[in-house]
C-alpha cells in the first residue's frame, strides 16, 4: 500500500504524518530522516492496528501542488 506522507519544514526540524492514519507522525532533523522515521512510524502503526484487532485505513488521500 502507498500512503500519502506531508511533510513539513519547521524552524528547527521537519515534520511528517500520513492523513490516512491518524496520530501516525514522526520527527526529524532532516527531511531524510523525518522519511525514515515516518516509513517506520507507518509500520509499526498498522502493526498496532491489527494487532488490536481493528481495521488497517486503506489509502485513499492524494496530494497536488497549486502553483499561485
Amino acid at each position: 500500500m502507498d500512503y500519502v506522507v506531508i511533510v513539513e519544514q519547521g524552524n528547527t526540524s521537519f515534520g511528517a504524518y500520513v492523513p490516512d492514519l491518524p496520530g501516525c507522525v514522526a520527527v526529524g532533523e532532516s527531511k531524510d530522516e523525518a522519511m525514515e522515521l515516518i516509513r517506520e512510524a507507518i509500520g509499526m502503526h498498522i502493526e498496532t492496528l491489527r494487532q488490536n484487532g481493528e481495521v488497517v485505513p486503506r489509502p485513499h488521500s492524494s496530494a497536488v501542488t497549486i502553483a499561485v
